[in-house]
């Protein structure tokens, strides 16, 4: 494919494509007539985008030199959308080394242009006083615009898109309490962004003339605080308005639990995006429409950028939502192919039921378990396990689903991860809560010998030491009630009777 002047389209590397931001960059840059390459260290989990069959897609880490060089092979314009928030006290090493690799990597190559996606700085702090979160993102931005090879940094406030940690805290704190004692820095003066203004001016960069090596900030037309957003949010819902209260002892790190209470953003999440409040971030500049023009009607503005997302909420035509990307600190390991598991002890409990359906309607209910659907069974041990995974700083049951009703490989599902579809027969989850090992469901829909639709669960937990072995075996005894309940009322639901509360023919072995 050449554009209509003869010249080849530009080749584009994403990386952070599993991500919110990099999960909607890519369709975008296929609309607009470019090549698009992906750097992921699961492939496996880009396989159900829509858009997966126009792409290429590499395996690799930005930690790793070898895995970017040969991804950065052939490539005119790389995106680097990622950062290690959240991995631990060493991100802000860990994103330095990334982005010098990347930069490197990119120079050795020959690309044209680096991209970055940062954070609006406050004007006149002095570094010192920035939060860890901002501090790392301008670092990173410095670090790619010394690489040698041409950048465009773009530096965003909040962002406000269906499925975006700000729109889901702002969302879920405005909906959930008509009456909100709130930290002082909800009166911070801040310039929010729409989420389709950011993908504009990340595509509108790619073919940026040679010498521009700088940063640019971009922000939407209205400058308010987060207080005049939560009131806005409520206009727009149609809520009625919010009683709202700043007190000034609710530090950063305070709030950040309180907001990881009440949402579903954890508050390993929710702790940088308050921090990142503390200062006023306004734009001081607007010089990105002399490369990118603004055309009518953009930037969008607070009010209808508030009214797209929760539009597309309603929908359920949220793309990518803030938990595409994995945890950090999920594990990754393969799953243990039982009953020799690397010499190790993996506990398994199974439940098989036969369904009065079609193997079609038994999926269908697999398919749709979690979030708002729930798990068919015993709500209160879901809902406890969740709240003591959030307790010890986990994600909680609260992520929910991306999709009421359809699943692909990446999402996030409360605390699980889906692994692995086979359209029609398997759902298998990666559990991504806390736990002193590693843990897996599996729901099948098939058929038995005789044809009759059958439904079969199973769970999977190799424990780590003595504890995961004690926690096992501390959990078992509630098996029956979550797991065989659980198998009962998803044969129920298939079959489009009502779920009771007895198990007769439940089978576990």
């Amino acid at each position: 494919m050449t554009h209509v002047d003869g010249t080849p389209p530009l080749r584009c590397l994403v990386t952070g494509a599993t991500g919110y931001i990099g999960g909607r960059l890519v369709p975008e840059l296929l609309d607009a007539g470019y090549q698009v390459r992906c750097l992921a260290r699961s492939p496996g989990r880009l396989r159900d985008h829509p858009w997966a069959g126009r792409v290429e897609v590499v395996r690799g880490d930005v930690t790793d030199e070898d895995s970017v060089r040969e991804a950065m092979r052939g490539i005119d314009v790389a995106y680097y959308l990622v950062h290690a928030l959240g991995t631990g006290a060493g991100f802000e090493r860990t994103d330095r080394r990334a982005a010098e690799i990347f930069g490197e990597q990119a120079r050795a190559e020959g690309v044209r242009r680096i991209v970055y996606l940062g954070g609006l700085t406050p004007h006149g702090v002095p570094e010192h006083e920035l939060s860890p979160h901002l501090r790392s993102r301008r670092e990173v931005g410095e670090v790619l615009l010394r690489s040698g090879v041409a950048t465009t940094v773009l530096r965003a406030a909040v962002i406000i898109g269906s499925g975006s940690a700000s729109f889901e805290m702002l969302r879920y704190l405005t909906e959930r309490l008509p009456v909100m004692v709130t930290p002082s820095w909800v009166r911070t003066r801040i310039q929010p962004i729409a989420v389709r203004d950011v993908l504009r001016y990340l595509v509108g960069s790619a073919d940026m003339p040679g010498d521009v090596n700088r940063a640019f900030d971009i922000g939407g037309t209205d400058v308010v605080t987060y207080l005049d957003m939560m009131r806005r949010y409520a206009a727009v819902a149609g809520l009625p308005r919010r009683l709202i209260l700043p007190v000034p002892v609710l530090t950063p790190r305070l709030s950040s639990y309180w907001v990881g209470l009440v949402t579903p953003v954890p508050h390993t999440i929710a702790r940088p995006l308050a921090e990142s409040l503390r200062h006023e971030v306004v734009c001081d500049e607007h010089d990105i429409a002399s490369y990118v023009p603004d055309p009518p009607g953009c930037p969008i503005g607070v009010d209808t950028a508030l009214t797209l997302a929760l539009q597309r909420v309603q929908d359920a035509r949220v793309t990518t939502r803030w938990s595409s990307a994995s945890v950090p600190g999920a594990p990754s390991d393969p799953l243990p192919t039982d009953p020799d598991w690397s010499g190790g002890s993996l506990y398994t409990d199974r439940r098989e039921r036969t369904v009065d359906a079609t193997p079609q309607a038994l999926w269908r209910v697999i398919e749709s378990v979690g979030g708002e659907n729930g798990w068919y069974s015993f709500p209160l041990a879901w809902a406890v396990r969740g709240w003591a995974d959030r307790l010890v700083g986990g994600v909680g049951l609260r992520r929910g689903r991306r999709d009421a009703h359809r699943l692909r490989v990446g999402d996030s599902l409360d605390f699980w991860r889906v692994e692995e579809i086979e359209r029609g027969r398997l759902l298998r989850l990666r559990a991504e809560m806390r736990l002193p090992g590693l843990a897996w469901l599996e729901m099948y829909a098939d058929q038995d010998e005789a044809g009759r639709t059958r439904y079969r669960q199973r769970a999977l937990f190799p424990p780590r030491g003595l504890l995961g072995h004690a926690y096992w075996w501390g959990v078992s005894p509630f098996h029956a009630v979550v797991f065989g309940g659980m198998a009962r009322n998803i044969a129920l639901a298939a079959a489009g009777q009502p779920a009771d509360k007895a198990a007769p023919h439940d089978t576990a072995r």
